[in-house]
């Protein structure tokens, strides 16, 4: 009978040990990793819930119905994901983390989409609005990111933090639904708010700008979560202060809404390029973006709205569509190695797709009626 030398025997014991300690560690490394994932996305829930449910209080007799839509929204879009996502459909995550912050993304993204039509809806309505968009969601997030149909190799399109497949896509998604169920009386009707809704909107802004760099970090390498970070700060910073100037500029006094919704542009538009730009290059974004969300609130927002005989309640195009694109754009400059074609197929695509599928959502959900009284509580809430 074979017998094992002491020595090899004692070396082969200490190797097993070394090997079972490398398995442990890279399995308890894993769930260090998955609980800070889980932080980022309780910071993403608290945009959700408090960010974009106060910014959309603004409207003065619609505070009741904001809130409560905002409720709905997130609580039909997260679950649809999640489920969609388990069944792999149109590709999977993988990961439990990964699909809960997945789901947050498309629920931020539906209500960018939802501030479109705002106060126009019935409540129902905004549940059906949910059910709708989270398949055109996360059809669009498969072609862009997921190599659907070929059209775009994996990894080839860059959308680290969203500016495309979350904030441009739920905007232009709005402005479809919008552009089929506007009536000539919501048109004529003023968008009205008041010093309490105008603060409750700068509170919803403010919670926002506080999360933003959770929000696009959420699934970075760990190694890259302090740089985007402090890329998303900066591009946030730049463009508070752009909004700031240009408000002056455009309007002669400060606006409240320009400074409750063009100074997260910034946010928005280093999203693409989040993980990988250099400081001055999101503190340059960020002025971008905040200059041209507020000439999109000041001038163009009026001018879009008689083209297209619609209301964007939100003005999501200024705040989301356009600093989005700009995002998505502004990438092609930023990383290196990028493909400019399959960048700019990504962004024509997600035009294409949001608008036509939102053009369709909003005749489907015009076949339910009206709201007997845009922008107020009453015909729905007890007061």
């Amino acid at each position: 009978m074979n017998k094992t030398h002491p020595f090899l025997k004692s070396l082969l014991t200490l190797a097993t040990l070394f090997l079972f300690a490398g398995i442990v560690g890279a399995a308890e490394l894993d769930q260090v990793v998955d609980v800070q994932k889980y932080n980022r996305a309780i910071h993403i829930m608290a945009m959700l819930l408090a960010g974009f449910g106060f910014l959309m209080v603004f409207v003065k007799k619609y505070g009741r119905s904001a809130i409560t839509a905002t409720y709905l929204l997130v609580s039909v879009a997260i679950p649809l994901y999640i489920l969609k996502d388990s069944f792999g459909v149109l590709g999977g995550s993988g990961s439990e983390i990964d699909s809960l912050i997945l789901a947050e993304f498309a629920a931020a993204s539906l209500l960018i989409c939802a501030g479109a039509p705002l106060g126009r809806l019935k409540m129902g309505q905004y549940i059906l609005l949910g059910l709708l968009f989270i398949p055109c969601y996360a059809f669009n997030e498969w072609l862009l990111l997921g190599n659907g149909f070929g059209l775009i190799p994996s990894g080839a399109f860059i959308d680290t933090g969203g500016s495309i497949v979350i904030h441009a896509f739920g905007a232009l998604f709005g402005l479809g639904v919008i552009m089929t169920m506007t009536t000539k009386k919501e048109i004529d009707l003023p968008v009205e708010a008041d010093f309490t809704s105008d603060r409750f909107s700068l509170l919803g802004s403010m919670i926002l700008w506080l999360f933003w760099p959770s929000f696009c970090a959420a699934l970075v390498a760990p190694g890259l979560v302090p740089h985007t970070a402090i890329n998303v700060i900066l591009a946030l910073s730049g463009a508070t202060i752009a909004t700031y100037f240009a408000s002056i500029y455009l309007r002669g006094k400060i606006s409240a809404a320009d400074i409750a919704n063009a100074a997260l542009a910034g946010g928005v538009a280093i999203g693409s390029a989040c993980d990988v730009a250099s400081f001055l290059q999101a503190f340059i974004v960020g002025i971008l973006a905040g200059a041209l969300s507020t000439f999109g609130f000041a001038v163009l927002q009026s001018r879009v709205e008689s083209l297209i005989k619609g209301v964007d309640t939100c003005g999501v195009m200024n705040l989301h569509g356009l600093p989005g694109l700009l995002g998505g754009i502004s990438a092609i400059f930023i990383v290196d190695g990028l493909s400019k074609g399959s960048q700019m197929l990504g962004i024509a695509m997600t035009i294409i797709v949001a608008v036509a599928t939102g053009f369709i959502v909003g005749k489907i959900i015009a076949m339910l009626g009206r709201k007997t009284l845009p922008y107020e509580d009453v015909d729905e809430f007890e007061l």
